[in-house]
């Protein structure tokens, strides 16, 4: 029976092997046609942004591609920048600003930390050439010289250590023309405070160890906070990504400084250097402290104005450096 049914069910076929008339064949059914996605492609210009003329052009671009070292007129990509969500056409003109030899963040950073650290040294020793020859390699009577050289020395192996194992840096560049300007700040104000405070005819602060005691617990108490606000930092950003978010103070009691000011950093920084003038009486220290300061300050306030840029909820009562006055 099962075999009647199975012939019954196939057409029936002539001796020669073809079909019977008056029999249906089934139909072969044809494959489906693939569907095509569309692929949207871009025409780019890439003009010099000084003198407009063209570098480049490039037809039939992807939109998945990725534009770097570009910029539309005006305004800066960034590196993970994507054409297809650029406000831009099917045709696109970008600028192309040359940024000239650049140099790593990380070595600009350790050679200017390095060179004062071991300019003030060569002074604290007294190498030969720098004070009259009978002073070559003696020690000062004076045991605020010798606190002083230890409190330099901490402050940039301090900066050399965050350098390597705290810092995250947004961008992995600068212009090489920064190094000799930062080195020429930093090694420069290094030799003009160590040769006054190293010298064999320096003289104590005028209050004396009430003074000197004073002053160091203010320069410890600005390190720690300045570690403290750079260690909060760090861990706002992910390694490897350039995310931006809004610093809040954490459990460490010298974060709670966000509370009323953007950049605790520089507050701390500048702490630190006043308590190192106050602990050593040295004009060339207090004009430092000053220009650093000035400098201090206009980091700041561009921070700020990103920060109050970027996100519409950014705390109103902050200021840049100064709680309450700048």
């Amino acid at each position: 029976m099962d075999t009647l049914a199975l012939e019954a069910t196939q057409p029936k076929k002539a001796q020669n092997g073809a079909p019977v008339p008056g029999t249906s064949t089934p139909a072969k059914r044809k494959p489906a046609k693939k569907i095509k996605k569309a692929v949207v492609f871009f025409e780019v210009e890439i003009l010099d942004a000084k003198t407009k003329d063209k570098l480049c052009f490039l037809d039939k671009l992807a939109f998945a591609d990725v534009l770097w070292a570009c910029c539309a007129e005006g305004k800066s990509l960034k590196d993970e920048d994507v054409l297809q969500y650029l406000p831009v056409g099917t045709t696109a003109t970008f600028y192309f600003r040359d940024l000239g030899a650049q140099i790593s963040w990380v070595t600009v950073f350790l050679t200017e930390y390095a060179g004062p650290l071991l300019i003030y040294l060569m002074f604290y020793f007294r190498v030969p050439f720098i004070y009259a020859s009978k002073y070559d390699f003696t020690t000062s009577k004076h045991w605020v010289v010798h606190l002083a050289c230890m409190c330099h020395s901490f402050h940039y192996v301090k900066r050399l250590l965050e350098t390597l194992f705290v810092h995250r840096f947004s961008h992995g560049t600068m212009p090489l023309r920064n190094i000799f300007k930062n080195c020429t700040y930093y090694w420069g104000f290094a030799a003009w405070m160590a040769y006054y405070i190293n010298h064999p005819l320096y003289t104590p602060p005028i209050y004396g160890e009430q003074q000197i005691r004073l002053a160091l617990i203010v320069f410890l108490f600005c390190q720690i906070g300045n570690f403290s606000i750079h260690i909060a930092l760090r861990n706002l950003r992910p390694p490897g990504s350039k995310t931006r978010k809004i610093p809040y103070p954490t459990k460490n009691p010298f974060t709670w400084i966000f509370l009323l000011v953007s950049c605790p950093n520089y507050t701390y920084e500048l702490g630190s250097w006043l308590g190192f003038t106050l602990m050593t009486q040295c004009l060339p220290v207090a004009a430092f402290t000053l220009v650093g300061f000035i400098q201090m300050t206009v980091w700041a306030k561009g921070k700020h104005r990103s920060y109050l840029k970027e996100f519409r909820d950014y705390p109103t009562l902050r200021s840049p450096i100064l709680p309450f006055i700048l």
